[in-house]
């Protein structure tokens, strides 16, 4: 049996690793999440249907929030943060706020009881030097982290990672704690919002937009389904050389470009409607695709859900949603 604590448990990557993980029957699951991002919507009902899975409605920023849970652990996923152009560009001080005292009050609570902490990190972190030209694409974990303009809004999220990764670090050499720092890069998938690139594409497809508005339609980007996402973080957690590591998650055989991506989104939705071609979002890096040589030799890992696939089952899904009255 293993005992599984996920915080942020009712979010994007977190529904789906809680549910991925109580497809084993023995594991016992505690998610904990303030439902600020996270829904209480029917798909987590049906997850908490389960024995084996249980929700804790806290607040992470609360220095007590995890003072009645138990210590002992086998995994700890900290994936609570407040992530999406939107949310961080309209509220950059809520982002350093929540990330960061989120972070730090994990840290402060465990003990090497808690086995193995997972944490969610971005391609957002070297962002910066991908803007300048001054590191690779695709990129390795080894890469110069930076900040061009602390004061963009925008670069609220990446500072706040940047903090999160050093925070894990520390904290783990001063307390004697096994960590995994995984570089998310681009993960997708059903039920992640209406503030990230294939979900927005597909209900303004569903909306019949026409024109079409499309923001740099050159950018590449290489997209990595949610289950693919959460194949790698497990992989990562079982294996013991990975702990003490910072590694990029993602999928890079199918990099693509804004234009082409739309491209299958539309024709998904069985839509053709007049295309307007206009600026990429400010800060919006001109490409991103990760390294994955150090996530292929500690754990394995193949990517397995195509990008097509992957559109596909993501736009099923926004038109079910939308259908519902997005519920």
């Amino acid at each position: 049996m293993a005992r599984i604590l996920i915080l942020g448990g009712a979010g994007f990557v977190g529904y789906h690793l809680a549910r991925r993980l109580a497809e084993t029957p023995s594991n016992r699951i505690t998610l904990v999440d303030d439902l600020s991002r996270g829904r209480a919507d029917a798909a987590l009902t049906a997850l908490l249907a389960r024995p084996s899975v249980e929700l804790v409605r806290a607040d992470l920023t609360d220095p007590a929030a995890l003072t009645p849970l138990p210590t002992q652990w086998d995994q700890v996923h900290v994936l609570a943060a407040v992530v999406g152009v939107r949310p961080v560009t309209g509220a950059p001080a809520r982002v350093i706020r929540v990330n960061t005292l989120a972070t730090l009050n994990v840290l402060e609570w465990a003990t090497p009881d808690a086995g193995v902490l997972f944490f969610s990190s971005t391609s957002e972190t070297y962002a910066g030097g991908v803007g300048r030209g001054t590191v690779p694409v695709p990129t390795p974990e080894t890469v110069p982290l930076s900040v061009d303009d602390i004061a963009s809004p925008r670069l609220a999220y990446a500072a706040s990672k940047i903090l999160g990764e050093a925070a894990v670090i520390h904290y783990a050499a001063a307390k004697k704690l096994r960590f995994v720092i995984g570089r998310l890069h681009n993960v997708y998938g059903p039920r992640m919002g209406a503030d990230h690139v294939i979900p927005e594409l597909s209900l303004r497809a569903l909306d019949r937009e026409d024109p079409f508005k499309v923001y740099g339609h050159e950018q590449r980007r290489a997209f990595c389904h949610v289950d693919d996402a959460v194949d790698a973080i497990l992989r990562l957690i079982d294996s013991e050389r990975a702990w003490g590591e910072i590694v990029n998650i993602g999928n890079d055989t199918e990099e693509t470009t804004i234009a082409d991506l739309l491209a299958l989104v539309l024709q998904t939705a069985d839509f053709t409607p007049r295309l307007q071609t206009l600026p990429a979002p400010a800060e919006s890096v001109a490409r991103r695709c990760p390294d994955l040589t150090k996530l292929r030799a500690l754990t394995g890992y193949v990517p397995k859900v195509g990008l097509e696939a992957g559109v596909r089952d993501t736009f099923a899904w926004y038109r079910a949603w939308r259908e519902r009255g997005r519920r």
